[in-house]
């Protein structure tokens, strides 16, 4: 009698390789919604509305005004510095987080710090290495009438820093920037402006500048650069953006004076864009996650009582 046969196990015939979705990194602070995740993907940025509130906003810039604008151009007032560049974009304090309490909270605000985690990425992987993120670059910038920056970066230049990059579920950007508006920015006050879906271009626009825009006296600006947007604010909403979105602002020709705030976000083995570093004060004051963020790497060196004289 012919034994019964037996049916062998079901073959799988697909293998789930999908990485599960990154761990929260601040429980209880806003998190980003899948149509969120979708248009940054899609647009390279988003806008989030009310990020700070009015207290927020008040106190940041009545620090600001106590820096006195007689500061010169690659001066210091205190930690606080003021950036080398050409007068047309206006003024930039670098290094804002060293000056005092209302700048060190936007470093892990709640408003933004899930997002930058989930964009930037590399959670379980090398790029946590030394913790979650880095901030390399962190600046307050005033413009007045006639003020502008050119349009710059962008996914043509296929730039590591700056890269965007999505692999099995997870981005991995290597340049993610809060930017905030510390008044109203509307129409004639110099709004940012950016190229929607231009952090996935393959070609260099065909108006995009040379570096010639940079220099003393150029000041060019993005007003008439097409498919360029302005991005409108009212005081204390922020724009997200991967850097590899180009970007740039229109030129101000309102009177007073436009305010932003730019903290730009990374992975933990990156280094600050200018060579600034942290005081020991700031320190000190930071809780551990926001110390991990501006100083993610401890310099490594023998004691002393091995080191052979």
């Amino acid at each position: 009698m012919t034994k019964p046969s037996v049916s062998p196990e079901p073959a799988t015939m697909h293998s789930n390789w999908s990485v599960p979705p990154p761990a929260v990194l601040v429980p209880g602070a806003r998190v980003p919604t899948r149509m969120e995740e979708y248009l940054f993907d899609l647009q390279g940025f988003l806008v989030l509305r009310n990020a700070l509130s009015k207290d927020e906003v008040k106190a940041c810039n009545e620090t600001v005004d106590r820096i006195p604008r007689s500061v010169p151009r690659n001066g210091w007032w205190s930690r606080v510095h003021r950036e080398d560049h050409p007068e047309h974009r206006g003024i930039s304090y670098q290094q804002i987080y060293e000056s005092g309490p209302a700048f060190e909270r936007l470093i892990d605000h709640p408003s933004w710090i899930n997002y930058v985690s989930r964009f930037v990425g590399g959670h379980d992987t090398f790029d946590w290495h030394h913790g979650p993120l880095f901030i390399d670059e962190n600046f307050f910038n005033l413009r007045g009438p006639g003020e502008s920056i050119a349009l710059h970066s962008g996914g043509h230049t296929g730039t590591l820093r700056t890269q965007f990059n999505y692999r099995d579920g997870r981005f991995h950007c290597g340049q993610v920037n809060i930017l905030l508006g510390l008044t109203d920015i509307g129409t004639g006050d110099g709004a940012t402006m950016v190229i929607p879906g231009s952090h996935k271009a393959n070609l260099k626009h065909p108006q995009f500048g040379g570096s010639e825009v940079w220099a003393e006296g150029k000041g060019a600006s993005v007003d008439g650069i097409e498919g360029a947007i302005e991005v409108h604010l009212a005081a204390g909403d922020a724009i997200l953006f991967v850097d590899a979105t180009c970007h740039g602002s229109a030129r101000r020709v309102n009177s007073g004076e436009r305010r932003t705030c730019v903290y730009r976000y990374g992975p933990s083995w990156g280094n600050f864009r200018w060579g600034y570093e942290p005081s020991e004060e700031l320190l000190s004051r930071l809780n551990p996650l926001a110390r991990k963020m501006v100083r993610p790497q401890q310099g490594m060196r023998p004691p002393a009582s091995s080191v052979a004289s």
